[in-house]
């Protein structure tokens, strides 16, 4: 078996190129049955699809992973709709021990916009579930996600790379802060009910500013959020004629296009009478128009936009990563150990299977002579002698066909797989 990693991240390629192969819950499960239909060799796969990254992770045989890379690319273009080559110039493959290091890194944080951040993490169990759910979690890519899920919790138990992190929700809080000069005279908008909102206005709720709100595609959800941060819950349909009311707009949805526009911002700014808006979208693909940051007194900030303050905080935690590198590369080579052992397995199937054939045919061969009235000893001595022919036979045809130069490298693998535990070793000139 070989695993592969095949996408595109942060680090990579630009926002607006990773929107396009953004992928939500619900279309997690038909796009993983999708990509198998693709492929004809019925791979293993998973998907990891976050604001930073989508990544696919497939599993199959050793000799096909060509073919795997191939349809991969393929399906994955078509799915962002790009030509095949522009995906290739910003993503990246890696293989086996490669992509297990990868797949641990990005478990542990360390290859996070935020620097030890913890919602990747829940992500990525997320899409094993996901994975799981739609029947391509073979044993492969579980093993591997199973272990990176450890060496992840080793990663945040014995080092500090998660200490005094700067997430996104606070780092929005922060870039608010140094716009306003008090907080607590703001009203504040959450557009969408995922976790990322959650988090967002857990930081901003600290923060007492004098109006809270949410608006959702869905009300029940909204009001569910909102009622947690005794926030108003508003339907997103209301968005426009409502906006002009906020100084701080957050949004983050699943939607697969803008939801605040250029028009819309442009009439909330005339009514406000061109008090500045902080806006910032941590929405892949976006929800916000990237045009609305050309306005004057609009100050927008994307995910991207958010990476140098953070990454500022994340140089202070540098000297954690080493002892995390190391946590993960004990991780890796027990995988690639692990894999190296299960390439062996159908050898062992095979070899238990002949044995058993050898067995059966001595066994049916004793129980004839028995029933003939044969000495059971003589029986027994015929059984012995059979079974250690038949598993001799082969090997000695071998040594007997060698040529010299192969023949003493061969004999000492014979002396040992067949002499082990024992003083005789010819091969070495012991007797």
């Amino acid at each position: 078996m070989t695993v592969l990693a095949f996408g595109l991240s942060h680090t990579t390629a630009p926002l607006d190129l990773r929107g396009r192969f953004a992928f939500s819950p619900e279309q997690m499960v038909p796009a993983l049955r999708a990509f198998r239909e693709r492929v004809d060799r019925s791979p293993e796969v998973a998907i990891v699809s976050t604001c930073n990254r989508t990544e696919l992770y497939v599993a199959g045989q050793a000799h096909g992973s060509g073919t795997i890379l191939d349809p991969a690319v393929d399906w994955l273009a078509e799915v962002g709709g790009v030509a095949t080559q522009t995906l290739r110039e910003h993503a990246y493959v890696l293989h086996d021990g490669a992509a297990a290091r990868h797949a641990f890194r990005v478990a542990s944080g360390l290859d996070s916009m935020v620097l030890g951040e913890p919602q990747i993490l829940g992500q990525m169990k997320q899409a094993v579930r996901e994975a799981d759910t739609a029947g391509t979690l073979g044993t492969t890519l579980h093993q591997m996600f199973q272990r990176s899920f450890a060496v992840a919790k080793e990663v945040r138990t014995s080092t500090e790379i998660g200490a005094h992190s700067i997430s996104m929700a606070a780092a929005s809080v922060r870039l608010a802060s140094q716009l306003f000069e008090d907080l607590r005279e703001l009203k504040v908008l959450f557009v969408g009910a995922g976790e990322m909102i959650e988090l967002v206005a857990t930081h901003f709720m600290a923060k007492n500013p004098r109006a809270l709100a949410v608006a959702n595609r869905t009300l029940e959800r909204g009001e569910k959020l909102a009622s947690r941060f005794g926030a108003e819950a508003l339907r997103l349909a209301d968005l426009p004629q409502r906006l002009a009311e906020f100084d701080v707009v957050v949004s983050c949805t699943a939607s697969s296009l803008p939801i605040i526009g250029l028009g819309a911002v442009e009439r909330a700014l005339k009514v406000r009478k061109h008090r500045p808006m902080f806006m910032v979208d941590l929405a892949v693909p976006r929800d916000i128009e990237p045009e609305v940051a050309r306005l004057s007194d609009i100050y927008l900030y994307s995910v991207d936009d958010l990476s140098a303050l953070v990454q500022t905080a994340g140089e202070k935690r540098q000297a954690a990563v080493q002892q995390a590198e190391a946590i993960i590369e004990t991780g890796v080579q027990g995988f690639v150990n692990w894999l190296d052992q299960r390439g062996t397995v159908p050898l062992i199937q095979a070899l238990n299977a002949q044995a058993d054939d050898w067995r059966a045919v001595e066994i049916a061969r004793a129980r004839r002579l028995l029933a003939k009235g044969e000495n059971i000893d003589a029986v027994l001595e015929a059984l012995s002698r059979g079974l250690s022919q038949k598993m001799l036979h082969g090997t000695l045809a071998e040594l007997h066909a060698a040529d010299s130069g192969q023949r003493k490298e061969l004999a000492n693998t014979v002396a040992r797989l067949f002499l082990r535990n024992t003083s005789r070793n010819p091969v070495d000139g012991q007797d």
